[in-house]
């Protein structure tokens, strides 16, 4: 037998490629896009720090409108990534927190965004006369 006749291991991103994640149907695009929207990963990122009530959140993500956020911590609780806590206070008072699952998207989608401030100065458009 040689080298040739061994099935080779399959990379990771070889089953991705053959995977659902392509077909247009796949239920893991609504969580790809939630996790990888410009809210989501901030959001995810500033959870890092630990628990956050919603105007924290607001203050913390610059832009970020009060609709938006909403419906990004919505859209990620629903996936089971953030954690909602909300106190029968007047006036209302809800937590917001990661999920052990929402910890492990958190740390990669934080690589990914320290990569693209790294590599921000090779991607800007640079005066080339």
């Amino acid at each position: 037998m040689t080298v040739y006749d061994k099935p080779q291991p399959e990379s990771l991103s070889d089953r991705l490629q053959r995977g659902d994640v392509l077909a247009a149907a796949c239920p893991s695009r609504a969580v790809l896009r939630s996790v990888t929207s410009q809210w989501g990963v901030l959001v995810l990122m500033v959870l890092r720090d630990g628990t956050h009530r919603f105007s924290a959140l607001r203050r913390r993500i610059g832009g970020v409108s009060e609709r938006m956020l909403a419906e990004t911590l919505k859209r990620l609780e629903g996936h089971g990534l953030v954690r909602r806590v909300a106190f029968p206070v007047v006036p209302p008072q809800t937590e917001y927190s990661l999920t052990p699952l929402g910890t492990e998207a958190a740390e990669r989608v934080a690589a990914l965004a320290d990569w693209v401030e790294t590599a921000l100065p090779r991607m800007l458009p640079t005066d080339r006369n």
